[in-house]
Parts: C-alpha cells; sequence; structure tokens
C-alpha cells in the first residue's frame, strides 16, 4: 500500500478513553474514522451526541463495536487501549487481520508474560523475556509486519480543545513513519519519526514511573528545584532502565523521552501524576485507583520494573522508593529523606 492511497479507505482507532478519541479527532480531519468501543452504551451516546468525555467529536468518525467490520474496512488501525486488556483485545482482532494491515498503537504500558504458576507478587526477578511491549504483542499474535507506535507529550484534554502538540511515530519501516506522519499532521499537531521503536515504547512507559514522583512532590508541597532535581535524575534513571531493555539513549533524549518526561511532570492533567499527588496527601492507593475513570499506566509499570531491577541491577533509587510507597507504606515524606541522602556522585555517566 503506498501513502497515496491511504485516504481512499477510513482509519480506525480501537479504544475511545481519553487518547483514543483525541487522536480519532487529529485522524478525522483528513479521513473517515471508525472508532471502536466495546460499550453499547458509549457507541450509542456518541453516535447521537457526537459528544464524548466532554469533547465534541468529528462529524468523520463512525462509533462501531465491530471489529471484524473495522478490519475489512481499514488498512490502518490504531490500538489505544490499557495494557492490561491490550494481549486480549489484539487476540480478537488477529483472526481478522492480513499482512497487507498497518498497527500504530498508543498504548504506553508493558505486557507481563509470568513463568507458569507464578504470580507478579510471587516473582523476585523479571528479565527482558517477561516482559513485552505493545509493539512485541502485535508480531507475536497477528501476521502484522508493518507495526508502529505513537508516544510523545500528548495530554488528551490538551490535544481535545485544539492545542498545539506533537508525537512520534516510531517504527523500522519508513512506510509506517511516513503513512502517519501522512494521516496525524495538522496545523496544530505536528509529527515527528523515530526508527528505534522499541526505545521509543520504553520511553514512554519508563516516564510514567517520574510522573507519579512529581506528583508526589507537588502533594508534599515543594517547588521548582525540586520538580527540576526529580525530572533530572529521573531522565537518567529511564535511560539506565531504556537500555538495559533493549532501547537507545537517543530515544530518551527527544520528543518522547524528555519531552514527554516535562509535560507529564508538570501537568495535573496527567493521570500518573495525580496518583502521586493524592499518594502525597495521605489517600491510600487503592482509594485512589478506585475513584479514577481511566487507568495510571504507572501503577502497573512500578511493579514490573522494580523486578527488572533486581535482575538486571540498575541502579534506579526514585523507582525503587516509589515502589516502597505504593506497595509497602513507606511514606512520601520518608522516601523524599532517603532519595536527598542518596550517593549520586556523578551527574552523568551515560553517554
Amino acid at each position: 500500500m503506498s501513502s497515496k492511497n491511504i485516504s481512499d479507505k477510513p482509519v480506525a482507532v480501537i479504544g475511545a478513553g481519553s487518547f483514543g478519541s483525541s487522536i480519532a479527532n487529529i485522524l478525522a480531519e483528513k479521513s473517515e474514522v471508525l472508532l471502536y468501543s466495546r460499550d453499547s452504551d458509549t457507541i450509542q451516546k456518541i453516535a447521537s451526541t457526537r459528544e464524548h468525555r466532554g469533547h465534541v467529536l468529528h462529524k468523520n468518525i463512525t462509533p462501531t463495536g465491530d471489529l471484524i467490520y473495522i478490519a475489512n474496512s481499514c488498512d490502518v488501525i490504531f490500538p489505544i487501549v490499557p495494557s492490561s486488556a491490550f494481549r486480549s483485545m489484539i487476540q480478537q482482532l488477529s483472526p481478522y487481520l492480513n499482512p497487507y494491515h498497518i498497527l500504530i498503537h498508543g498504548t504506553k504500558g508493558l505486557d507481563l508474560q509470568l513463568p507458569e504458576n507464578k504470580t507478579l507478587q510471587e516473582c523476585t526477578y523479571l528479565s527482558r523475556e517477561n516482559i513485552k511491549t505493545m509493539s512485541e504483542v502485535i508480531r507475536e499474535e497477528t501476521v502484522v509486519v508493518r507495526v508502529g507506535c505513537l508516544a510523545g507529550p500528548n495530554l488528551a484534554g490538551e490535544m481535545a480543545d485544539g492545542q498545539p502538540a506533537a508525537t512520534v511515530v516510531a517504527s523500522r519501516f519508513d512506510e509506517v513513519v511516513q503513512i502517519g506522519q501522512k494521516l496525524l499532521r495538522t496545523d496544530r499537531f505536528q509529527v515527528y519519526g523515530n526508527a528505534d521503536l522499541i526505545g521509543i515504547e520504553l520511553a514512554g512507559v519508563l516516564k510514567n514511573i517520574i510522573a507519579i514522583a512529581s506528583g508526589a512532590l507537588s502533594g508534599l508541597g515543594l517547588g521548582d528545584n525540586a520538580l527540576g532535581l526529580l525530572v533530572s535524575r529521573g531522565l537518567v534513571e529511564m535511560i539506565y532502565l531504556g537500555k538495559a531493555l533493549g532501547g537507545n539513549i537517543e530515544a530518551f533524549i527527544g520528543l518522547a523521552g524528555i519531552g514527554d518526561l516535562v509535560t507529564t511532570c508538570s501537568s495535573t492533567l496527567s493521570r500518573n501524576y495525580t496518583v502521586g499527588y493524592r499518594l502525597a496527601q495521605g489517600e491510600k492507593l487503592p482509594q485512589i485507583l478506585e475513584s479514577m475513570e481511566e487507568v495510571a499506566e504507572g501503577v502497573n509499570t512500578i511493579q514490573i520494573v522494580k523486578k527488572c531491577l533486581n535482575h538486571y541491577k540498575v541502579r534506579a533509587p526514585i523507582t525503587e522508593m516509589l515502589y516502597e510507597v505504593l506497595f509497602e507504606d513507606l511514606t512520601a515524606e520518608k522516601a523524599l529523606q532517603y532519595l536527598m541522602k542518596y550517593p549520586y556522585n556523578v551527574d552523568i555517566d551515560f553517554l
């Protein structure tokens, strides 16, 4: 399929959450869009009101709950569902996909493949064999070859309001990057390309951990000096982890790395930031998660990455302290005291 005839067919977005709906609206400026939701009430509401999550949806968007219809109608599909549901959704879609399909996902999470009969809590160590990025899930479960991802500072609320933003389309295939750019680029939405698919995926995943820490700093009433310290040390931590898990440094110092990190660590619109803020205010994690409409991917990511640290012996004190705050009842104040005493001797040692 050449990039010239991509507009001949509709484009699909699977997942009608805040980010999926925002991407659908951007795509709809140039294409007919099928927006998938598994919830029939959501489909009916969008069809009748043209509104969803407080925002007006473009007239070119058609809601549907039919994955077969999507696969038969569209060559390019954007799966944007929580990582916990991603593999099962791809398995449902897989029988209807062909090698000519292109999938560009927008999910910033990890898929967990645990040893048989073990829970995450029972595992002390996790290696790269136990965790998959969403592009790896697509390759494992389908015949699709041309796979990509979206990552960057993409706060859905701002995008839905039409504010200027940008994203990275990452893929090993130049054609996927070019098609993603052609479909998504508008006067208010810039699209960059990157060939390091795994690195860009990991950048989007790992920054959610630091975003939780940033929310906690704010919840403790701390200022911009502390935020600058967190963001810079958090980036170093992301790079250590990213390299251990198979990404390149370059992915972390661009838009999908530092760009997304700064945005998410500074924004009350971020779900991960909100979790950290409320934890520091004294709320318990189960109550916070129960009250949230959408998934904060960073919580699950911290659990997984903590076990990877044990395996790869990577230094990641922010992640380790957050794990104890989230799952072992350490207070945010105590975690901060520990981090301020942590013996960082060298500022940059990864170049």
